[in-house]
């Protein structure tokens, strides 16, 4: 029993014990961060919708996560900065322009806006958790000296001239794939798993220098390491993505330790040897950066090669212009990100009190910018819905972002794109889509979970 006057601690703020308490604490420490990061806000944001706040809708709603365009052009309607229930919205070009670029606003995070009860619940939810590509020491997650420092190291490896000496892989690549298409055995695939699935991730392990033997361990994790960017995720999800996130923690410790002794020609060889006045990425950076190249690079490359296909076989008219006009592939790849954004939804923090779109942004308070929606603006595209690979002003997209958050992958995702629809239709000129498609069932990214095509 308790003696009088003294207080029991709780799980919390219990110490961690040998034996089972470890086991204990790990788990409700991982309880602890889903419920703040996602369970609490998916009860709130379930209640809002039901209220009729439109951002809520957009993170509830499993309908509007596959067609979101209705509810853009209810925002749009609604102004240039929209306040709901927990930040203010905008389905404009220029306001997401302005708050990409502008200092006033930055990644923000928990730590924030959070009272120092709550910093300090977090921080020790904290111990232990595995490396995540979206949190801290992420690139796409600090700001100021941390993020200049980090972009210069990466940058420095992951130029346009270094990614267009990759054409000649990537379109091997590209080869060995549809030579695998070839030989199916049936006439309809889906051509989302063995290719548009397949090509980035083999890919990225390129650019990670992983052997071609060990590339099916990286595999197991990528459905997981995607996964990490949605937002407000259910228990079991998170759940999947902690465990990819940990077994892919585990595997790139051990590469980097073997890059360190063996160094390659490969990105990831480089970073760990790249260095600016005089620092290098530590340990958890470059684990991150290598998180990040599999969770964005492979996902979202994956969106834009099934929404390609899926434009061009709906859209024959275009597809023939493609092909008198070869020229234009990439073109047509800056039409599908903007048509069809892979990421659709980015969030900024405003770090001082500021103004935008007439409206007062109060330091702490979120905005929500829905890239999907800025880059079918009519303000700014002429006929936004309408699939034009002749697009003269496609370049104004926002799909890779702007400011000082600007893909960094962004020369890469374009050569993906290129090489891989150009080398699928021209071995495939007969190509027609099939019954069965359907979306993924996600908030942030956009794309196909399946896509039945009749090669031939």
């Amino acid at each position: 029993m308790t003696q009088p006057g003294t207080r029991t601690q709780s799980p919390v703020e219990a110490p961690d014990r040998p034996g089972v308490v470890p086991v204990r604490a790990a788990a409700l420490r991982s309880a602890v961060r889903w419920g703040v990061a996602h369970g609490l806000p998916r009860v709130a944001v379930r209640r809002s919708a039901r209220a009729g706040d439109l951002q809520s809708l957009l993170l509830s709603d499993p309908a509007v996560w596959r067609e979101p365009y209705d509810l853009h052009e209810r925002v749009r309607a609604a102004g240039p900065l929209v306040r709901g229930r927990f930040s203010w919205v905008s389905a404009s070009h220029a306001v997401a322009r302005e708050v990409l670029g502008s200092a006033d606003f930055g990644m923000g995070g928990f730590d924030d806006v959070s009272s120092p009860r709550v910093r300090r619940v977090l921080d020790w939810a904290g111990r232990g958790a595995p490396v995540h590509p979206i949190e801290p020491p992420s690139m796409l997650a600090v700001d100021g000296p941390d993020h200049t420092r980090y972009r210069k190291l990466v940058s420095r490896v992951f130029t346009p001239r270094s990614v267009e000496g990759l054409r000649g892989q990537v379109q091997a690549t590209a080869d060995g794939l549809l030579d695998d298409l070839a030989r199916a055995p049936e006439p309809v695939v889906d051509v989302v798993r063995p290719f548009a699935g397949r090509l980035p991730v083999t890919v990225i392990c390129d650019l990670l220098g992983v052997p071609v033997e060990g590339r099916s361990e990286v595999r197991e994790f990528e459905a997981g390491l995607a996964m990490s960017l949605e937002a407000v995720a259910p228990w079991r999800q998170f759940r999947t993505v902690e465990g990819a996130l940990r077994g892919f923690d585990d595997w790139v410790g051990r590469h980097l330790e073997h890059l360190r002794r063996a160094p390659g020609e490969d990105l990831l060889s480089r970073l760990v040897t790249a260095t600016e006045e005089g620092q290098r990425l530590t340990e958890r950076e470059l684990r991150a950066t290598a998180g990040l190249l599999v969770a964005a690079g492979f996902e979202t490359t994956v969106n834009l090669l099934g929404s390609a296909v899926h434009l061009l076989l709906a859209n024959p008219d275009q597809l023939q212009v493609l092909r008198a006009e070869p020229d234009l592939w990439p073109q047509a790849v800056e039409e599908v990100l903007r048509l069809e954004s892979p990421v659709q939804i980015v969030g900024r923090q405003a770090l001082r009190d500021t103004a935008v779109a007439g409206q007062e942004v109060r330091a702490g308070s979120r905005v929500v910018l829905l890239l999907g929606a800025a880059n079918r603006d009519p303000a700014v595209f002429e006929d936004p819905a309408r699939f034009d690979v002749r697009r003269e002003n496609v370049r104004e997209h926002l799909a890779f972002s702007a400011g000082r958050h600007f893909c960094l992958g962004v020369a890469l995702a374009r050569l993906e794109g290129e090489v891989g629809l150009r080398s699928l239709f021209e071995r495939f000129p007969g190509m027609r889509a099939e019954p069965g498609a359907r979306r993924t069932s996600t908030r942030v990214l956009r794309g196909w979970e399946h896509l039945p095509v009749r090669l031939r």
